[in-house]
């Protein structure tokens, strides 16, 4: 009995060591992400693509990584992507990783981009450049300058009902990740978007259509 006792005693104590370990690591997780995201400056949008007949700007995925890879490797933190293509879909995993073993990931899907004359390996591999830019802004919280809407961005006004329907319409349509926009524009419903981002989102989920 006294051994039976003394194996579960000890199974307690390394069950509560791992768990004030992994309790540790997640707050030290998110001081070093609260110090970057402080440091780390608005992205500048340095591409331009068109939508149909309408052009809108872009910062690159070697923009962000150029701008944001210092300020994290100075904070212990990291990043690094997972993908897997299903049926249709593309899917991206951006995992933030931090020295002491606390890691956070959130997920993006899409089509392959078959816009243009792309082949299907080429539609595949700029779906995947576009999710990993998404996703890695969503998980880092990142904003970018927007000089179409820079001078809306002050208003506090959300969007319409109507324009919400049409949002939530288009994330349906295309099978966007709900939660994944949610993230980028740090609200808690679609509801909640500032009527000045509302084009913004709308770009955003209009660019992942299949020509």
């Amino acid at each position: 009995m006294a051994r039976g006792a003394d194996g579960e005693m000890l199974e307690r104590l390394i069950g509560f060591h791992e768990r004030s370990q992994a309790l540790e690591a997640r707050k030290a997780f998110e001081k070093a992400l609260a110090a970057a995201k402080a440091k780390i400056p608005v992205i500048v949008k340095n591409r331009q693509a068109m939508v149909g007949r309408q052009p809108y700007r872009h910062e690159d995925l070697a923009e962000i990584v150029r701008t944001i890879t210092p300020i994290l490797a100075r904070n212990g933190l990291s990043y690094r992507f997972r993908s897997q293509t299903t049926g249709a879909l593309v899917t991206v995993v951006c995992v933030i990783s931090h020295r002491d073993g606390h890691s956070e990931e959130n997920s993006l899907s899409a089509s392959p981009d078959e816009s243009g004359e792309k082949n299907s390996i080429q539609a595949i591999g700029s779906a995947l450049t576009y999710l990993q830019r998404m996703t890695l802004k969503a998980a880092l919280g990142l904003a970018a300058s927007d000089d179409d809407d820079g001078q809306a961005a002050g208003s506090s006004a959300l969007i319409s009902r109507q324009q919400a329907r049409e949002l939530l319409d288009l994330i349906e349509e295309i099978g966007a990740d709900k939660n994944a926009l949610l993230q980028f524009f740090q609200i808690k419903g679609v509801t909640d978007l500032p009527a000045a981002r509302f084009r913004q989102a709308l770009t955003m989920l209009n660019s992942r259509r299949s020509n």
